[in-house]
């Protein structure tokens, strides 16, 4: 019994260990983004570098399958709208491993995207290769990059209310995308993510 309590302890250890490695690995504000290429729910592969016209990127990992990723959808869509033709378009990517959330597969991603509307790319993150460097935690996780640095503006919630946007009264991402299409630097660089943990295997 103590061996399996010790191998137990140990398990958790390495875990948590892991878990802060990430964490101290990932991006930071003010860190340079590097690109990626992900494939795109129409089977392109889609990538910043893809986008040389944009003044910079609302990243949004986000996922089919979590309550709090679908009561944020349209405030996404609407985000996509409002500032696309500024130059900051969004990119949603899904970081579940499918295998751990079945609904967040590829095929379930394109009949999702039909049925809401998506204005911008959803990408997969085969893999699960990219979540890790943003140091992603949540779904929905927001990552604003400004070009042409590529540099890191602010991370964190799309708002103050996660799940009912009746209730919100300060809209992180849009305050930061206004102040950096100012010429100037957002108020607030970081927010807690509120969501579901990324599901992987």
């Amino acid at each position: 019994m103590r061996y399996l309590k010790s191998i137990l302890v140990v398990a958790v250890l390495a875990i948590a260990s892991a878990f802060t490695t990430n964490i101290e690995d990932s991006y930071k504000i003010g860190d340079t983004v590097e690109d990626f290429k992900l494939k795109n729910i129409d089977d392109k592969m889609v990538s910043l570098s893809d986008y040389p016209e944009a003044k910079g990127f609302i990243i949004v990992f986000t996922c089919n399958m979590c309550p709090y990723s679908v009561a944020n959808e349209d405030r996404i869509i609407a985000l996509d709208k409002k500032y696309k033709g500024s130059g900051y378009p969004v990119i949603a990517i899904n970081p579940n491993d499918p295998k751990a959330m079945p609904g967040d597969g590829f095929a379930e991603m394109k009949v999702r995207a039909k049925e809401k509307g998506f204005t911008f790319p959803y990408l997969l993150d085969e893999g699960q290769k990219v979540y890790p460097k943003f140091g992603a935690s949540r779904t929905p996780h927001v990552y604003i990059v400004s070009k042409p640095e590529m540099k890191l503006e602010y991370i964190g919630a799309i708002d103050n209310s996660s799940r009912n946007p009746n209730k919100v009264t300060e809209k992180y991402v849009e305050n930061a995308v206004d102040a950096l299409l100012a010429g100037k630097k957002p108020t607030k660089t970081e927010t807690r993510a509120i969501g579901c943990s990324i599901k992987t295997l």
